[in-house]
């Protein structure tokens, strides 16, 4: 039984002018967004999702805003020396403002031998290649260290200078690198299991029913990955509906699922945290209903809403990913049906 919680969920407003894309541009579906340390706002769309009759208008895949919603610069795409994602899905800005990139190419259906999305990206913000983790195609499952297998999303904790990685469209696992070298540390799979030796095929469609209570003894598929201030891991499993929480070393804390309204399935996709000191409130992706849940993060609480379905300002269809500025303000990624970035002022 979850703690109660006295916490009032903070209240929001939608910016529906936010953000001005120029020149004509055209974004595909919007996957992922991220704030840096100067509160820019970067957001990460896939040009090949755009239909071909309008794809020589689409914009580059990384774009940087300012709060005002003013483009500042963009890049990303195939280039020398690194393998571009087939499909862009995570974007992350570390503390030292390098961005990460991650891509799901190769789901749900192989796309050729040599092909499939088995890295991770590191650039500076100018967009120059620091470092690339695993290659193209190259993954040999759940047990490798050198690869990582469609990749979700990522995070880089800053106090140990350490690569989380929700590795989970193509593996079932958290798998953690040196931000720096790149160098493998460890993983785990859910419930601080040792991830499955072979790696199950993820279904598109939710399976909350399955493995009992608490679900499978493993991630279904891995969608998302923080690490807050006081050192607690937060997975989102998508497809299984939990949130599961962990110390760095990969322990096992805490399990949690969405609340369920009616009949449609909860999806918890992604997370920001509030940017006051005690980070008092998680914010959870929710692309069942599609909404944003708000939690008591220290009860684990679920104690409110944003959003609901809908093609509005402050509607969403498909949310996926989200970010946190420095003053609350909140930003959301919508794929498939909406695709775009939004901008949710704090009153």
């Amino acid at each position: 039984m979850s703690a109660q919680s006295s916490l009032r969920p903070p209240v929001f407003q939608v910016d529906p002018s936010w953000p001005k894309i120029p020149n004509d541009w055209v974004l595909g579906e919007v996957s992922s967004i991220a704030v840096d340390s100067r509160d820019r706002i970067w957001v990460l769309h896939r040009p090949r999702s755009i239909p071909e009759a309008q794809r020589a208008k689409a914009a580059p895949p990384v774009l940087q805003f300012d709060a005002s919603g003013t483009l500042l610069a963009s890049w990303g795409g195939p280039g020398e020396g690194y393998d571009w994602p087939e499909r862009e899905h995570g974007i992350f800005v570390d503390a030292r403002d390098y961005v990460w990139i991650s891509g799901n190419g190769g789901w749900p259906k192989p796309t050729g031998p040599g092909s499939g999305d088995d890295m991770i990206l590191k650039f500076t913000p100018a967009g120059k290649l620091v470092m690339q983790i695993g290659k193209r195609g190259q993954s040999t499952g759940n047990g490798d260290t050198v690869n990582v297998h469609q990749p979700a999303d990522v995070f880089v904790h800053a106090e140990t200078n350490e690569l989380y990685v929700a590795d989970g469209y193509g593996n079932q696992r958290v798998v953690v690198f040196d931000a720096d070298s790149g160098k493998f540390k460890r993983m785990w799979g859910a419930f601080g299991n040792t991830p499955p030796a072979t790696v199950a095929p993820n279904p598109p469609a939710p399976r909350p029913n399955q493995g009992g209570p608490d679900g499978p003894p493993q991630f279904g598929l891995v969608h998302a990955v923080k690490v807050s201030r006081d050192g607690i891991v937060y997975v989102a499993d998508r497809t299984n509906n939990r949130i599961q929480t962990f110390t760095t070393e990969g322990k096992f804390l805490r399990q949690v699922r969405l609340a369920q309204q009616g009949t449609v399935v909860p999806v918890p996709a992604g997370f920001a945290f509030s940017p006051d000191r005690e980070q008092r409130f998680l914010y959870v992706v929710d692309s069942g209903p599609m909404q944003v849940a708000v939690f008591d993060r220290k009860a684990l609480t679920q104690i409110g809403t944003i959003g609901m379905r809908g093609a509005g300002p402050g509607e969403f269809d498909i949310v996926h990913h989200m970010a946190a500025d420095s003053k609350g303000n909140l930003y959301t990624a919508e794929i498939v049906t909406n695709r775009r970035a939004q901008r949710f002022v704090i009153e």
